[in-house]
């Protein structure tokens, strides 16, 4: 019986362990995280979302600090146009999380940062320019684009001298979106490094309506693959969304897929950044306590737990200091939604927001707890102690398991 081991990714002449852990923000898919994943010889990826809050955490920057500052007087009022971010400081917080972590990379493996079209900052095309061209700068391995369909975004990068020397590739959750992506970006002469293809059991924003039960990963992956043969185009397909175990990737390697991308088990490593409080909560977590919802402002469903904090929350938009789901206008959903409820509650001290949420503020917080279709599992992954709660896992355990385990198997850690 195989297993994940007996595959590698193959780059050029380089070789992998066909294992991508996925690019979860905000800082969830940490730098230690992603460091793991390459000293073990896969693909690690750390997240562009919301970097100038993490560069301050991390880091000790004071970026949000001062953009508040800069924006204190506008705090009240609904019109956000005016809330503009410092490009400066965005390459800043990109090269200063990106170069530290390539400095500490060990191993044969690589590091990709997971870059959210969606992160639209007031500034769509200028802002994510950044992000994308400091990222290459920084000497990071490969982008991922994510969140949108990245039509402009190779174009973004054209001119860069790394355009055809990093690895750049696309999720999508369709052949369409493949063929718009193709199409746009024919002139440049520059295909996909790799496609992930994710599916409608993914954790976090999904590449579906809310009807994303009618759709299977597996019929998805088929059919791109078989696209991609008629095309003549010999790009590494890496299918994600649900791939819990490793006979779970085996099945789809066997299927002709190049690699696997996997998350939901990570988000209860040691090396993740969901705090540990709130990693019980993953581990507690049975299948009727998560929820696909409309809640984002992005407009995609997102699948979260029931129980987060950021739903219903009427907490005030803090554009000024965060802002990140700006569009180009200044405009957020969320801000719409909160402002009707105050409107509707004028003497109330406190709100509850129902339809949306404020990811920014939810999400530097740890607030909204995204999740994949599996996470009721994490608790068949690891030991209960006495007083009720799980045992943390160590990254290079779960790596592990995915790269050597059999027959639907998934090997328990030592019990402390």
């Amino acid at each position: 019986m195989k297993r994940v081991d007996d595959f590698r990714l193959r780059f050029g002449e380089r070789e992998l362990v066909p294992i991508m852990i996925g690019g979860m923000g905000v800082d969830i898919s940490t730098a230690g995280l992603a460091l793991e994943a390459a000293r073990l010889g896969g693909i690690g990826h750390i997240s562009d979302a919301m970097l100038p809050t993490v560069t301050d955490r991390r880091y000790k920057t004071k970026f949000v600090k001062e953009k508040q500052k800069q924006y204190k007087l506008n705090v009240h009022k609904a019109d956000k146009s005016i809330v503009q971010f410092d490009l400066a400081q965005v390459a800043e917080a990109t090269r200063l999380h990106v170069g530290k972590t390539m400095e500490a990379k060990r191993g044969d493996g690589m590091i990709f940062v997971n870059c959210m079209e969606k992160l639209t900052m007031n500034a769509p095309r200028e802002t994510l320019c950044t992000r994308l061209r400091v990222a290459l700068d920084a000497g990071i391995d490969g982008i991922t684009l994510a969140a949108g369909l990245h039509l402009g975004s190779f174009a973004l990068m054209e001119d860069h001298p790394r355009f055809r020397d990093a690895r750049l590739g696309i999720i999508v959750s369709s052949l369409r979106a493949l063929q718009l992506f193709l199409r746009k970006n024919a002139r440049l002469n520059r295909l996909p490094d790799f496609i992930v293809v994710e599916g409608p059991l993914a954790g976090g924003h999904l590449g579906f309506g809310m009807d994303w039960a009618k759709y299977d990963l597996r019929t998805i992956f088929l059919e791109i693959r078989q696209f991609l043969q008629a095309e003549h185009l010999d790009i590494p397909l890496i299918p994600a969304g649900g791939i819990f175990t490793g006979s779970d990737a085996v099945d789809f390697l066997e299927s002709g897929a190049a690699a696997v991308q996997v998350a939901t088990r990570f988000t209860v490593a040691a090396e993740c950044g969901i705090p540990e409080k709130v990693q019980q909560e993953y581990f507690r977590a049975s299948e009727a306590d998560i929820e696909v919802n409309m809640l984002s402002p992005t407009g995609y469903p997102m699948r979260m737990l029931k129980n987060c904090p950021a739903i219903g929350s009427g907490i005030r938009p803090n554009c000024e200091a965060f802002g990140y789901l700006l569009d180009g206008n200044g405009k957020c959903a969320y801000i719409d939604a909160y402002n009707r409820e105050v409107a509707a509650h004028p003497d109330a001290k406190k709100i509850s927001v129902k339809d949306k949420t404020c990811l920014c503020t939810h999400m530097r917080n740890y607030d909204c707890w995204t999740c994949g279709h599996y996470t009721y599992r994490l608790k068949d992954t690891t030991h209960r102690n006495a007083d009720g709660t799980y045992q943390a896992l160590s990254a290079e355990h779960i790596f592990r398991d995915y790269q050597f385990s059999t027959d639907n198997k998934v090997a328990l850690p030592p019990q402390n």
